[in-house]
């Protein structure tokens, strides 16, 4: 499927999205294109596995920001019927993934650098809150399990391998949430981080960043293994907007 991307601004919003990094942000179906087996014997996808289906595409980059989503094409690729399929672009229009607009259709929402700047303010908030609520309601399982995806991230930046660090560091941002035990604020930021797609680590994460975001996860189990709420919040969040200085430079870099 073919799609058109604009010009302009949002063509520089593509360039930013594709060498961003999402901390948090990986398809449900673990890292792997889901894809429906086709033929006379399999049971038709329902809306919420062709919205799993788009959103893994879209994650990968074979759905890129402003491409249209055209329906007939998907019903093919999926075999779902066009009510399952306008079922699962309404769910991804819910998410922020997807935008509807009357006789238009659906596309795949573009995120500029001020949604995303937007976005990063408010998970530095809400994951401090977590960093230091972990301390309380963790247990000792969700502790041991957070240092160990914490010693394989070490590894990780031993041997430079950024897209493994890419998917522990998903991990680990989980289990700190996980083990927080605040729903709310799992399930706001589980919204915020769905618009921002096609993120690239390869890209994103040089030596020296991989190393310097590292060390902002040591510095955050350094305040927990301390027992001290208001440091973890102060350190995760430190860590979050470091992430976003690092966006700021690359949308200033596309603009130069």
């Amino acid at each position: 499927m073919q799609g058109t991307i604009a010009i302009g601004e949002s063509a520089c919003n593509f360039f930013i999205i594709n060498n961003i990094v999402n901390n948090l942000e990986r398809g449900s179906m673990g890292g792997h294109c889901m894809e429906f087996t086709l033929g006379s014997n399999s049971k038709a996808p329902g809306a919420l596995q062709v919205a799993d289906w788009i959103r893994d595409r879209i994650r990968r980059g074979r759905m890129v920001p402003g491409q249209r989503l055209v329906e007939v094409e998907i019903i093919r690729q999926t075999g779902a019927s066009r009510a399952k399929v306008r079922e699962a672009f309404q769910r991804l229009e819910v998410e922020g993934l997807v935008e509807i607009e009357e006789y238009r259709g659906a596309s795949v929402r573009d995120a500029g650098i001020d949604e995303v700047r937007q976005i990063y303010h408010c998970r530095a908030a809400l994951e401090g809150l977590c960093a230091a609520e972990f301390i309380a309601n963790a247990s000792d399982d969700q502790r041991e399990e957070l240092m160990e995806i914490q010693r394989q991230l070490d590894e990780c930046v031993e041997k430079h391998i950024p897209e493994q660090f890419g998917r522990l560091n998903l991990a680990w941002h989980r289990k700190l949430i996980e083990g927080a035990g605040n729903e709310v604020a799992a399930s706001l930021l589980e919204r915020l981080h769905v618009p921002i797609h096609r993120l690239m680590f390869e890209s994103f994460y040089s030596t020296d960043r991989l190393s310097a975001a590292n060390a902002d996860h040591h510095r955050v189990i350094a305040a927990i293994k301390a027992n001290d709420p208001v440091r973890a919040n102060a350190e995760m969040q430190a860590h979050i907007s470091a992430g976003l200085g690092v966006l700021s430079m690359l949308h200033e870099e596309v603009l130069a």
